[in-house]
């Protein structure tokens, strides 16, 4: 088998025969669509390193407190999706994922952007949601490929200028923040969408000048036209 969905009320531990499939490509041990299951697995278990040909590990919504060093071997993950846990750290050896491109962290105990990250240079879609995070770190700046990044509902009070570096990204959320105001360079991050209908960056639940000065002073004139639709 190379795909395998495992459920069952109440689970509380990886089956032992899983990390035998040796061929395992999609591992999946979540309740995220079934929600008369409530999962209840704390550790994910080292002898997860056997499955060297996973490609995505779905583990949301259980109560990981502890990702073990072990993932770091997993080489082919691609995808990996830890939202909705107890986590209050990652390892720094998930910096050695260097095939991963979308991390799910939502939902969680992180209280800042945990440098193993910046070292994952084929991320394109990353959300820290809801982590309390208060402060995000200038390597930042390393996750040059990064395209999605979501930080709703966090503690940022700003925002460094490196992240004016991510010139991939095409959706930037910050609703529901402390931002007062925008690094000055914030224009140049031209890929971001700042169409009428639909727009790739959300502001909402901040306290922004109306509309920053620093933004309308370099950058596109969408941005102009975004921000004073916004505060009307």
């Amino acid at each position: 088998k190379k795909k395998l969905k495992i459920s069952g009320r109440e689970l509380a531990s990886v089956p032992e025969q899983v990390f035998g499939l040796d061929q395992l490509q999609v591992l999946e041990m979540s309740p995220e669509r079934e929600s008369c299951l409530r999962y209840r697995m704390e550790l994910l278990p080292p002898e997860i390193s056997r499955l060297r040909n996973l490609t995505c590990l779905y583990v949301d919504s259980n109560n990981l407190k502890k990702i073990p060093a072990e993932i770091g071997t997993l080489s082919h993950l691609e995808r990996l999706t830890l939202s909705n846990n107890s986590l209050s750290s990652l390892p720094p050896e998930m910096g050695a994922l260097q095939r991963l491109h979308s991390l799910h962290l939502a939902n969680n105990s992180l209280t800042e952007l945990p440098a193993p990250l910046c070292r994952l240079r084929s991320l394109t879609f990353l959300d820290m949601s809801d982590n309390k995070i208060g402060t995000i770190p200038s390597s930042i700046r390393h996750l040059e490929k990064l395209e999605t990044l979501l930080l709703l509902f966090n503690s940022l009070e700003s925002l460094p200028e490196d992240v004016c570096l991510l010139r991939n990204l095409h959706t930037l959320w910050l609703g529901n923040n402390h931002l007062r105001s925008l690094p000055a360079s914030f224009g140049e991050l031209v890929n971001l969408d700042w169409g009428y209908n639909y727009c790739s960056c959300n502001f909402e639940g901040n306290p922004l000048e109306s509309p920053p000065p620093e933004v309308c002073s370099r950058g596109p004139e969408e941005i102009r036209h975004y921000f004073l639709s916004f505060h009307r």
